[in-house]
């Protein structure tokens, strides 16, 4: 049998890939799942709109050499079946050159570790010219010209991706720069709700600080904790060695939320559209507001939450894709949700349906009656 080795056209590929399904917001998250792997602290993005346009992402993470970003340039640098660190949120070793290159023509990353400066990148058109795979190493001059490189001198160790030629994004816009600012806005709305629990530091997690030039992403909460109701202890669900935990939640009745609040979830369409299991690989949000046909969405239970953590090692068991915006329950997970879902939609509904309590209690026979409420004290005529 003869064996024949049959490469990608890297023209065609790359692409085709670009048609993934990539939004702005959840091709930036892709990117910084790479930062907080790589131990950052702090991620700063920018972004330029007017002539030469561009956005950068910039890190204090570990930073690579030379033959790091190489491979991390590398299309399929890692097989998703490759055992992972247990904090690595990274899948295909494909999110960094497919998220960036949804959005734009030229990808460059410059990393400095050790005091070392390098530089790689993949612009479409060069790869299109040379009908093969070019991958250019940029040199000290090049490097010195891009923008970022101040703020990455800043840090000991870090990295900084640079996206330029936004060929798709500037496709039927009449202001790119109106356009561009509308997309980061709902960017940062995503952000602080992906990664909220890195945001805001929970226990036993680093906090990552995020801002958008210069201003600080600030962490949504979906489930109001602390003034909240666990119905339920956490619920430990093990499969292949690994554990899932869930944590059911129901949030205060509207009357009990203030403006703020209430905003923060959505207002009162928002409450009922994003009902449901909160998916969480890593910390990191994965899936939100759906019930995966456990339960039908209803006005009666828009305050039931339930927040699901799953190890990076059931990734394929989850069917999780390149994009990380899809994960499906097995089997025996969901079997396990039953009657977590049975327990929590039931509570919602006692939560949204109470309608306060009569408070008179002797024999006489009052005028007015006196009610308890979540809106306080009620006076109603007594009929």
């Amino acid at each position: 049998m003869k064996e024949i080795d049959l490469p990608p056209y890297a023209p065609v590929l790359m692409e085709s890939t670009r048609a993934l399904g990539y939004s702005l917001e959840a091709a930036i998250a892709d990117l910084l799942d790479n930062s907080i792997s790589a131990g950052a602290t702090e991620i700063r993005i920018e972004f330029w709109p007017l002539e030469d346009p561009y956005l950068i992402i910039i890190d204090n993470g570990n930073g690579m050499a030379p033959d790091e970003i190489t491979k991390a340039m590398q299309y399929g640098s890692q097989s998703p079946l490759d055992e992972r660190d247990a904090n690595d949120m990274g899948r295909f070793g494909l999110g960094l050159k497919t998220a960036s290159l949804s959005q734009c023509r030229s990808l460059t990353v410059v990393s400095s570790k050790d005091s070392v400066f390098s530089a790689r990148q993949w612009d479409l058109d060069v790869v299109k010219e040379k009908q093969k795979w070019t991958l250019l190493a940029l040199d000290d001059d090049q490097i010195a010209e891009l923008p970022g490189i101040d703020q990455l001198m800043e840090y000991d160790n870090g990295t900084v991706v640079v996206w330029k030629k936004f060929d798709r994004m500037a496709a039927g816009t009449v202001s790119f720069e109106d356009a561009f600012g509308r997309k980061i806005d709902d960017v940062r709305i995503h952000l602080s709700l992906v990664f909220h629990r890195y945001l805001s530091g929970e226990p036993g997690l680093k906090r990552v600080a995020m801002y958008i030039n210069n201003a600080p992403v600030i962490p949504l909460d979906p489930f109001l904790t602390g003034k909240s109701e666990q119905i339920m202890d956490i619920e430990p669900i093990n499969i292949n060695g690994s554990r899932i935990t869930a944590i059911p939640y129901i949030l205060p009745h509207v009357s009990r939320l203030s403006k703020e609040e209430l905003q923060t979830l959505g207002g009162e369409e928002g409450l009922r559209r994003n009902q449901g299991f909160y998916v969480y690989r890593n910390k990191r949000l994965l899936v939100w507001g759906t019930w995966f046909r456990l339960l039908r969405q209803d006005e009666l239970y828009k305050l039931a939450r339930v927040r699901i953590d799953i190890p990076n090692s059931l990734d394929e068991l989850w069917k999780l894709d390149i994009r990380k915006s899809t994960a499906v329950p097995p089997e025996v997970v969901r079997r396990n949700l039953v009657r977590i879902v049975n327990r929590i939609a039931e509570g919602s509904k006692r939560t949204w349906t109470f309608r306060g309590r009569r408070e008179t209690r002797d024999d006489v026979g009052h005028t007015w009656e006196r009610y308890k409420s979540r809106e306080g004290i009620q006076y109603l005529i007594n009929r």
